[in-house]
């Protein structure tokens, strides 16, 4: 079956990573529903962000709500600081508190749970390993876990049929992944990396750093826009 006429589900979280790979899905000739995930992180930019970029890209979306109550994380719980103004080598070591306990095995989940239920045969996910925080559900050899999973777990999978999860940014850098989103024309004056809510990025925290340092790397001024 050509992807011409292939449906995929695309985890779209609202950050440059996401909206790259959902603009990169629509361009090999997929046809796209947006999974947008609200687990009950900081604060609701990202989500408006990745509303908007749906609309934007013309593509239908899903809000599903996974509320993730039992903290465990600085980005769902109030009470753990955001780590910020680390270097980027300290952002090398270990995995900081902004990790969501399994977040990508859940959020893959209910992508393939979706996938499944519309006849997808792809799952899209802006993982990246080059330029991150330490994630370890952000590097390759999780996905290639996952892809075993799927293959046993689902019936399209024990029927011969596996969804594909498919990471085209996972071994990009930042200026790479922008230098492909602008041939792409995403919008990434609609994106928000913040780990922060509020009406400006705070241009401290892990993803705001790894976002400029990519925007200034790739030759091109970050542009940020209040959704």
């Amino acid at each position: 079956m050509s992807p011409r006429s292939e449906k995929a589900v695309v985890l779209l979280s609202g950050g440059l990573d996401s909206a790259t790979t959902l603009y990169y899905a629509r361009s090999q000739g997929y046809r796209c529903r947006a999974l947008i995930i609200d687990y009950g992180q900081r604060h609701r930019r990202e989500i408006r962000a990745a509303r908007s970029i749906a609309r934007r890209c013309g593509c239908p979306a899903t809000l599903l709500r996974v509320r993730l109550g039992w903290g465990g994380s600085a980005l769902t719980d109030r009470r753990l600081a955001v780590p910020r103004g680390r270097s980027l080598r300290e952002m090398g070591r270990g995995i900081p508190s902004t990790y969501v306990p399994a977040r990508n095995t859940i959020f893959l989940s209910c992508a393939a749970s979706l996938a499944e239920a519309i006849g997808a045969s792809a799952i899209f996910i802006g993982a990246n390993a080059v330029d991150f925080s330490g994630y370890p559900d952000c590097r390759p050899a999780y996905y290639d876990a996952f892809r075993r999973v799927i293959r046993r777990g689902t019936q399209a999978g024990v029927e011969g049929r596996p969804l594909r999860i498919i990471t085209p940014l996972i071994l990009k850098s930042k200026a790479q992944i922008i230098r492909l989103g602008r041939r792409l024309g995403v919008p990434y004056e609609l994106t928000w990396s913040c780990y922060l809510g509020g009406r400006r990025p705070c241009g401290r925290c892990d993803s705001c750093q790894l976002r400029a340092k990519g925007f200034k790397e790739a030759g091109k001024v970050p542009v940020v826009k209040s959704n």
